[in-house]
């Protein structure tokens, strides 16, 4: 502290008188007991919207087929001849959170190589029920994945129109091991 800075403090402080009875003061304790929030480094790379929604209506199932994928993958897809290799279960939880679920089951999902999954999303009777719309979301978040090939509504023992099957694009080393195994072959 230079001089002036000092003068200053003192000149200030020069009509300040102690405190006679000091057992008169009570300090509260600190009100803000909460845990400081920890950032979760995987959400900081989610890109999936939550802006503006078109309800999908119930009556129109959810269907989504990436251009040159063939038509017989996602009927195969539609009949679950596909086995599911994982769940990720969305009823009755918050869009927000539906959305970091979704991306983080996604991705991890992709880094185990896995290629087939169900998404349980549940089913409203209503158009603007809140299973309806983590459904629309839903079928807009999935078509922003690349790794996202195609997806459509489920088999009734599966969750029927309450979820969706969802097929991924297969890993690097999936697609070199297949291509090794079929070029023996041609040989």
């Amino acid at each position: 502290m230079n001089l002036d800075d000092k003068s200053l403090f003192l000149d200030a402080m020069e009509d300040v008188q102690p405190l006679k009875r000091c057992n008169d003061v009570h300090w509260q304790p600190s009100r803000n007991t909460r845990k400081p929030q920890t950032l979760d480094t995987l959400q900081l790379d989610n890109f999936l919207t939550t802006g503006f929604l078109d309800v999908i209506p119930l009556g129109t199932p959810l269907e989504f087929k990436r251009e040159g994928l063939q038509t017989g993958v996602l009927d195969k897809l539609r009949q679950g001849k596909y086995p599911q290799q994982a769940s990720l279960n969305l009823l009755r939880q918050p869009v927000e959170q539906c959305r970091q679920q979704l991306f983080a089951f996604i991705r991890q999902s992709c880094e185990k190589g896995l290629r087939n999954v169900l998404i349980i999303h549940g089913k409203g009777r209503e158009d603007n029920s809140h299973a309806n719309i983590v459904r629309s979301y839903l079928a807009r978040w999935l078509a922003e994945f690349d790794d996202v090939q195609a997806f459509c509504c489920a088999l009734p023992h599966h969750g029927g129109n309450g979820a969706c099957y969802v097929a991924l694009r297969k890993s690097a080393e999936a697609r070199q091991e297949n291509w090794e195994r079929h070029a023996k072959r041609s040989r």
